[in-house]
Order: structure tokens, then sequence, then C-alpha cells
């Protein structure tokens, strides 16, 4: 049903890539064209559908949150130290930080250009306040980098700002195409950001259930950049004192050399199956909120979100 909107979505990232330094050209095509699974897009093409705006702005808005999305993972991944992502390398392991770092700046100020283009306060609005709370999530997770004493509740608050929000705000931007009702754009971003939320946590738990070929990138790198996700906060409260404090190392140092013990340790407590049923929660809830939508076939395809969003291997 999305073919072929997503191939006008396809058209308008070509033409709004494009710039007369070739190496911006390269690195934002190398990064575009690895795929992904441009959730976010549709997003913003689903909800507008739904709430029965065909405008061409539609695509123009899902090809920004796009390319937000994707400057939000060419600064991830210099941060992180991050060497493959989608099944090849990073855009920082090939053409260098610094590289990766200014086109990751070229396409935030491009997608600014786009939205004043379409000349919505609205649209605006909602996107610079993604973008800076997205910045903030960046800096709340470098902070609890390495700290096992991180709680369930700010590893959540993460989340919430670093994922969930460009969710949240791309459903709402559909919602707002729409002229929707204040309620209902409500609706729509709640629903974006549980979808998120459950989006997240699901990768959370893949690092320590996943295989390498099937996620694309390298299985305990979260571990390795000392990052204290659900599965190992949970292990630590239901593990025994040694196992606590193995895990409480292996965060403190991005010790992966002990990886095989720590994923016994997560499996044997149950961490992965809580970590799936914390983001079921979350589906179940952002299925809730879509009730405020019409039915149609695009709500039906927002509501297969849900299930995709948990019941995902990769």
């Amino acid at each position: 049903m999305l073919a072929a909107e997503m191939a006008e979505v396809d058209a308008v990232i070509q033409r709004r890539l494009a710039s007369e330094v070739a190496l911006i050209n390269q690195i934002a095509h190398y990064i575009v064209s690895a795929g992904g699974k441009r959730i976010r897009p549709q997003l913003v093409i689903l909800v507008a559908r739904a709430l029965g705006f065909d405008g061409a702005q539609r695509h123009e808005l899902a090809a920004v949150v796009e390319f937000i999305h994707t400057a939000t993972l060419l600064h991830d991944d210099v941060v992180d130290e991050s060497q493959l992502r989608r099944g090849r390398e990073t855009a920082n392991a090939v053409f260098g930080n610094a590289a990766s770092v200014l086109v990751g700046d070229f396409l935030y100020s491009r997608a600014f250009q786009m939205m004043v283009a379409i000349d919505r306060m609205r649209v605006l609005d909602v996107l610079a306040e993604a973008t800076n709370i997205i910045a903030e999530g960046e800096v709340l997770q470098l902070m609890n980098m390495h700290d096992p004493d991180t709680d369930i509740e700010a590893y959540l608050r993460v989340i919430r700002y670093k994922t969930a929000k460009l969710f949240e705000a791309s459903a709402r931007l559909g919602a707002v195409l729409a002229d929707a009702p204040a309620a209902v754009e409500q609706a729509c971003a709640d629903y974006g950001r549980h979808l998120g939320t459950a989006f997240q946590l699901v990768d959370d738990l893949l690092d320590y259930e996943g295989s390498t070929d099937a996620l694309g990138k390298n299985v305990g790198d979260d571990l390795r950049e000392g990052k204290p996700t659900m599965p190992l906060l949970i292990a630590m409260e239901r593990g025994s004192a040694q196992e606590r404090q193995l895990i409480r190392q292996a965060i403190e140092h991005g010790e992966v050399e002990r990886l095989k013990d720590i994923l016994a340790i997560v499996r044997r407590t149950g961490a992965l199956d809580a970590t799936r049923e914390a983001a079921r929660a979350e589906a179940d809830a952002a299925r809730q909120c879509l009730q405020a939508l019409p039915a149609s076939l695009y709500r039906e395809a927002l509501l297969e979100f849900c299930v995709r969003s948990v019941d995902r291997s990769a």
C-alpha cells in the first residue's frame, strides 16, 4: 500500500540531498542509500492519509523527518565510535568523524530549509521542539554511559527524548497536515511516543538476543559503549551479588570480554522477557491511541506497526 508513497518520498530525498560540495553528496547518499526501516516517514504518510490529507506536503515532511533521523545517526555513530550499521561500515568509519559530523549538520540545516518552505508555523514548532529534545536526550545518554547506578526511569527518559520524540513528532505532523482537532493530534502524538518507546526497548534487548547478520550491527555494542539498558538493569536487580558485580564492572569499563557470561545471566534472570513485555505494554498503549482515528486501511497499517515493533528479530 505504501510503495508508491515511499517512492515519492525517496524522490524528494534524492532531490533535496543535492549539494555543490561533492563530499556532502557522497556521504549523504552513502548513509541514506543504506536503507533502514523508514518507519518515521511512513508514520507521517499513514497518519496524514488516515485523516484524509493527500497533499504533496506529506512527502516533503516525510523526507524532513528522515533527514533529521539520518543526522542523528551520523552524530550517534561518532559519539559511540560505532563501526557497523545496517550491515555495513558506518560513515565515520569510512569517511572519518569530522566529515560525518559536518554532513549531519548539513542534513539538519537542509531539513529546516524544507520546513520553512512548507510555510506552516505549527510544523516548525513541532520539529524545532523535537530536535531540541532529541539533543537533550543525546546528552542524557552520555551522562548515563558507564554508570551502573542508572535506574529504569532515567533509562526510559533517554528513550522518550532520544528515540520516541521523533516518532511522536512524525505522527503528530500527519495530524497537523490534516488540520486535525487538538485531541486527535494529541492521540496521534501519544501513539508515536508509545510506538517509539516499544521500538527502542526491543532494539535494546536484541543487542543481547539477536545476531550481527540479522541486526546489521555488532551484537554487544551497547555493552561495549557502557550503556546501561533495560536488560542489564533488570539482570542486576534479579541476579546474585556476584552476577551483579560482573555486570556493574562490564558497564563501568565497557568490557565485552565476558559477554558470553553476561548473556547467560540476562537470559537466566528473565531480563529479556521482561524487556519485551515492557515493549508490548507500550505497543498496546499505542494501539489504544489509534481509536481516535476513523477506520481505514491506513489505520490498519498503523496498528500493524504496533505488532511489528515488538515481534521482530532485527
